[in-house]
């Protein structure tokens, strides 16, 4: 009997076939598998070269590179004392302290209202001198202006005439009187005359407080001149006027105001009004430069505005160099709260290295820095939460020169 027609025995050849060439593939992937070895590569003498890379003085061990950074790390930082003595820097210990806790709220240098006075005329007038320029510091009683005022004018002629009228009044008075003691003149004529006196007296004394209310002197050979003086010592920080203008009796024309203390003007909110009262300290910083000072809490405003909604309050501050100029912004200081911290450094014995807080630890001949992590500042002490432990000396104040000293030492390894 003939198979080879058979179409199921054609079939069955085929499929013994691709089995054995299977099998045949297989036998080959695992024989080239345990050609390569564990590490991937064909060439078992490439891999030991690489290996010996690293061996020789050539290549670069990763252990040998991180004990090098720690020993980097815990360098010390070579300080004499007599080193110490030329930087300024100083000892401290670590230790516990009371934090005060405080809250910044923003404000502006403003003038001091009660010593800021805006000088107006009183009188019409033609300007004739101008002897105060803006910014110019002035005393008290000190000539800013001289006017031509016919209203002056007037007043001193009023005045002038009361005084020529109680002159008369009192020669005739006299008269009368030596007239009644000798019989000859009657009292009722006499006392007539008294009477004119004392209304005379009435007139001088009315013209006179006319001219000291306007601030013009009794007496001048010109009648018309009216001087502009300054209400006291201060600076004019506002002039309105020039020669040969016509100011009106109402009108501004000179600011003065005693910059020796200003205002620090807070706005404060609802939520932070219990913390604002009157004599609390507080301390000022400047916005725009290095500045600080401190002050009291003179005023706190009881009503909050329709638009802001917070309140006004206000610090008196010193001003003695002229430096809080009105205008400026500043940040207020002020007392929240305080506790008690374990660990606290002084703010100056804080440094940065790379990025982190670091404290200068005093060790036998020298500092060593150490990083550590920073809780509560006042300003004055800071918290250590990590890193420093109660007791441990360190570099206080200047220590920014063991900082330079160790940056320093640091590029010296470098090279």
């Amino acid at each position: 009997m003939n198979h080879s027609n058979d179409p199921s025995a054609r079939s069955s050849r085929k499929q013994w076939v691709a089995i054995a060439l299977i099998l045949v593939l297989a036998l080959a992937a695992g024989a080239a598998i345990l050609r390569m070895g564990p590490s991937g590569h064909t060439d078992s003498h490439g891999h030991e070269a690489r290996s010996g890379q690293h061996e020789d003085g050539h290549g670069h061990d990763e252990k040998p590179a991180a004990a090098q950074a720690d020993a980097h790390k815990d360098e010390k930082i070579a300080f004499t004392p007599a080193q110490m003595a030329s930087s300024g820097v100083s000892i401290d210990v670590a230790g516990p302290a009371r934090i005060a806790t405080t809250v910044q709220l923003p404000g502006e240098i403003r003038f001091n209202e009660d010593r800021t006075a805006h000088v107006v005329p009183r009188v019409a007038g033609v300007v004739e001198s101008v002897s105060a320029d803006l910014g110019q510091q002035v005393r008290k009683g000190q000539v800013l202006a001289v006017l031509a005022s016919a209203g002056v004018s007037e007043l001193r002629s009023e005045l002038l005439s009361a005084q020529k009228r109680l002159a008369l009044a009192r020669l005739t008075a006299e008269r009368e009187r030596r007239l009644f003691e000798d019989r000859i003149s009657a009292q009722q004529d006499f006392l007539q005359a008294e009477q004119a006196q004392r209304e005379a007296e009435i007139a001088v004394a009315n013209a006179g407080q006319k001219l000291q209310a306007i601030g013009a002197a009794a007496g001048s050979g010109n009648l018309s001149r009216y001087e502009l003086r300054a209400p006291f010592d201060g600076m004019v920080v506002e002039k309105h006027l020039s020669l040969g203008e016509s100011v009106r009796e109402d009108a501004q024309v000179f600011t003065i105001s005693d910059l020796s203390t200003v205002w620090a003007q807070i706005n404060v909110s609802a939520s932070n009004l219990n913390l604002v009262r009157v004599g609390e300290q507080a301390i000022i910083r400047a916005s725009g430069f290095e500045q600080s000072a401190s002050g009291k809490v003179s005023y706190v405003g009881s009503l909050l505005g329709e638009q802001t909604r917070t309140a006004v309050a206000r610090v008196t501050l010193a001003n003695p160099a002229l430096a809080w100029r009105p205008g400026l912004f500043v940040t207020v200081e002020l007392v929240s709260g305080k506790s008690d911290a374990p660990v606290t450094v002084s703010a100056d014995a804080v440094q940065t290295l790379e990025d982190k807080p670091t404290v200068f630890v005093q060790v036998d001949g020298g500092f060593e820095a150490r990083t550590v992590r920073l809780g509560r500042s006042d300003g004055r002490r800071v918290e250590i939460l990590a890193g420093l432990e109660a007791g441990t000396p360190h570099a206080g104040k200047g220590s920014f020169a063991v900082k330079a000293q160790k940056g320093k030492g640091s590029s010296g390894h470098e090279h």
